[in-house]
């Protein structure tokens, strides 16, 4: 038997429907709720992976700036030298 949610399956037959179209419902729903979770748990995972790519880019910049500096620090002591 497929998954099925079974608080909708007998809120539907208390409301009236039949118990096969109230199955087919309940079962439907839980088939959402199912891909939804599935959904959630990627996006959860894409989130953290964007965390990291954050953080990663951030101190690459920070190290090529950092190099950028000391090259300019080296090449200005050197004409600081020259003249």
């Amino acid at each position: 038997m497929p998954l099925m949610l079974s608080s909708l399956y007998d809120a539907l037959l208390e409301a009236g429907a039949s118990p096969e179209a109230a199955r087919k419902a309940a079962e439907e729903a839980a088939l959402v709720d199912t891909r939804l979770t599935r959904v959630d748990a990627a996006l959860e995972s894409l989130s953290h992976r964007l965390t990291v790519l954050t953080w990663t880019i951030g101190v690459g910049i920070s190290l090529v700036m950092a190099m950028l500096l000391l090259a300019l620090n080296w090449l200005w002591q050197l004409m600081q030298r020259v003249h």
